[in-house]
Parts: structure tokens; sequence; C-alpha cells
């Protein structure tokens, strides 16, 4: 039978030829589509044979290297740390503190003067910090394998407080004074208690030769140094006030610091006795004259004690009617040498002559000659001492610089240290 002029046997060999073409074309198509895919996900096997998509991602990326453990530490003040105090303390840590070095500068890079104590690891400024500023700490150690053995640091210091104390001192440079003279620093604000042991590790006397002494205070405004003895003839003082910076209390802190420099001068020293009426006047140590006197008579005695001259006045006037209106008086008074704030003077008293050494007649004075009076003043200094003995009252402390009118002992309990 023929379909369309074609026989069936070759129907039939057509149909097997179109088979074998299908087939041979499916298998081309199934091996590209396999070349295909395997070119598309690499190396590594297809999901669908138990690989993993995110394989290739994880393996093309390195993990972030650990940082390396440090040596040291600064553990206060704390990093980036802000209204830090101008005498603040740098504290760290560090696995070699006796070899460790801590370095603090500001920020023009200029190192800040300090001192480390290695075993509590802390270093101590040796001065204040400016306010607002800001500052870096770098702490080192010997190099050990594995690890930094340096480490930076940042803070910033307060903001200039509104509340601050005026610090001042009597004395100022090239002075030259007894050697009872004490050195007298003032406040313009009293300072509580709780603070006072702080301001005293913040002055500090040096003397040369070296001197032993302490500081005492006199009241919550005002602070004396007195050394153990009287100050050596002729040596140099130096005393270095830091309170910029410090903590008065109640949020008040130190206005600035001061710096002073004095000389004392020769042993010059004043002694009395009301039993023989006499002054002995001793210049390093020899007598150079002994001067008759006459004290305060019984209603207004002179006062026992260690007084020293605080004021020179060549000529001046006593007025006392202010006070005593019925036996005051007023009297001009030439070479008077204040000794106490009470109003007891050396002075020259012309009046009394014919009764020095023999009768005391004065209001509490010690009087000599007009002679005398002269001498005496062109002589003495401030802060000669003198010693007056023997009378009815005793020198009240605290009226007039009575620092020598203690024992040292007894004087060294004023101290907050």
């Amino acid at each position: 039978m023929e379909i369309d002029g074609v026989q069936p046997t070759e129907l039939s060999q057509r149909a097997g030829t179109g088979r074998r073409r299908v087939r041979a074309t499916l298998v081309a198509l199934l091996a590209g589509s396999l070349l295909f895919t395997a070119a598309c996900s690499g190396s590594k096997s297809p999901s669908w044979q138990g690989g993993n998509d995110n394989a290739a991602g994880a393996a093309s990326e390195s993990p972030s290297a650990a940082p390396l453990p440090n040596t040291a530490e600064v553990t206060s003040p704390k990093a980036a740390a802000t209204g830090v105090e101008a005498w603040s303390d740098v504290s760290y840590t560090s696995e070699d503190p006796e070899n460790t070095t801590v370095k603090v500068t500001d920020a023009k890079g200029d190192e800040v003067k300090g001192t480390v104590d290695k075993d509590k690891k802390v270093w101590h400024p040796s001065e204040s910090m400016d306010w607002g500023s800001k500052y870096t700490v770098t702490v080192s150690t010997p190099e050990t394998e594995g690890k930094n053995n340096t480490v930076t640091s940042e803070f910033t210091t307060m903001k200039k407080p509104a509340n601050l104390v005026r610090v001042t001192s009597f004395l100022g440079d090239n002075n030259t004074v007894g050697v009872g003279m004490p050195l007298i620093v003032k406040f313009g604000r009293a300072i509580p208690e709780k603070y006072r042991g702080d301001v005293e590790r913040k002055m500090v006397v040096t003397a040369t030769p070296a001197q032993e002494g302490t500081w005492r205070w006199i009241s919550p405004t005002e602070v004396h140094f007195r050394p153990k003895v009287y100050w050596k003839a002729y040596s140099k003082v130096f005393y270095k006030v830091q309170l910029k910076g410090v903590k008065m209390g109640d949020g008040w802190y130190g206005k600035s610091d001061l710096t002073v420099d004095i000389k004392i001068g020769r042993s010059f020293v004043m002694t009395v006795s009301n039993s023989t009426k006499k002054m002995t006047v001793k210049q390093d140590g020899k007598t150079i004259n002994t001067i008759p006197v006459s004290l305060g008579k019984a209603s207004t005695p002179s006062s026992s004690g260690t007084m020293v001259v605080m004021e020179k006045k060549e000529h001046t006037v006593f007025d006392t009617t202010d006070t005593d209106p019925n036996g005051g008086y007023r009297t001009d008074i030439d070479y008077a040498q204040r000794i106490t704030y009470s109003g007891q003077f050396i002075h020259a008293a012309p009046w009394s002559e014919g009764k020095q050494g023999r009768v005391n007649v004065s209001h509490g004075c010690v009087n000599v000659s007009e002679a005398m009076g002269k001498w005496l003043f062109q002589r003495t200094m401030m802060g000669d001492p003198i010693t007056v003995s023997g009378t009815e009252e005793k020198l009240k402390n605290g009226n007039g610089w009575t620092d020598w009118s203690l024992s040292y002992e007894e004087y060294k309990k004023g101290s907050y240290l």
C-alpha cells in the first residue's frame, strides 16, 4: 500500500532513522547540559549531589586575625575619660613592673613631670596639669613574643572651675629675715580639715643646709612652717606651694602655684629677764650688748614667752584712747618694733629711762632708752626672736607669730600629715 507515494518498507526505515536522530539529538543536548552545569559549578559538586551552596564563598574569605594580647594596660583614668582632675594619678597594670616605663604627654607632645611607684603601679604628677587639656599616657614594657609591649590611652582634664581659692605668701623672693621667722601661707577661704593634709603635701620647704621642720595650721585660713630649732644663720630657704587644681572642699580648688626664695640673716637673739630687768643681745652666739629695760607694770604686765619682730616703725603714734577712754593715752614713739598683735612693742621710752633696769612702769611693752632704741632698731630685722621671762602673764598662743611659744613636739600636732 502506498501512502502519498511512499512505500511501507521505506516508511519504516525512515521512521527508524528518525528515532535514531531524535535519540542522538537528546543525548547531545543532555551532554551539553551537563557540561554547562559543570562549568557553572566549578570543581565543587552540585547541590543535588550533597554540596553546599555557601561553601565556595566561605572558603575564599580569610578569617580576621585575633588582636595580640598586651603586656600592660592603663586602668585609670579610663580611656577617653573627660573631666579628669588636674592632679590625677595614672594607674596601670604590667607583667614586668620593675622594667615598665610610664610617660604622660600634653597636646603639644611635651612630657609632664611625674614619678612612678613601681610597687603600686601608679604614676604621680609632679605638677598640676592644665585645665581642659588632652593628655596621652604611654606605658611600655620589655618586648615579649606574641604580645604588644606598648599601650597608649588618652584623657581630658576638667574645665577651669568657677570656684577658685587664692593662695598668698607673707614673704617674697629675696627677703632676708631673722632666724625665728615662720613661713606664712594664707588662703582666701577656710580650708576644711578633710583637705588640709592634701594641701600640706603640695607645700614643700627646702633649706640649705637641710633643717628639720613642720607646718602647723594656725587657723582654717592660715598655715605656718617653722624649723625644729631656729633657722641656721646665713642659710637659704626655698618653698614651693603647688596648689593649682588641688581640692579645697565644697567644689573649690586652688587657684595658682607660687614659689618663694628667701635668705636667713645673721643670728640676732634678744633675751629679757624680769628678775634682772635687763635684755641680753647675742649675735651669732656672742653677747654684744646688755640693755636695761622696764617691762609692764602689774596692771598691764608684759607677756612671758618667745616672740619675734613682726613690724618696724622708726616713728609712730601709740593711741589707746579708742579702747580705753579713761586710762588711754596718745604718745609719739620712736624706734617701735611690734612683737604681739595686742600691741606689745620694743621701743624707745625716754620718759622711763630713770626706771629702766629697776622698775616696771610700761603698759606691757619692753621700754629701752632712746639711744638703745636706735641701736637695736638699726640692727634688728623681721623675724628676730625675743624671749621674755618671769612676768605675771604668759604669752597667749596666736597673739602674734607665737610659733616658738610651743615645744616642737606640740607644734607638730598642728600638722595634718
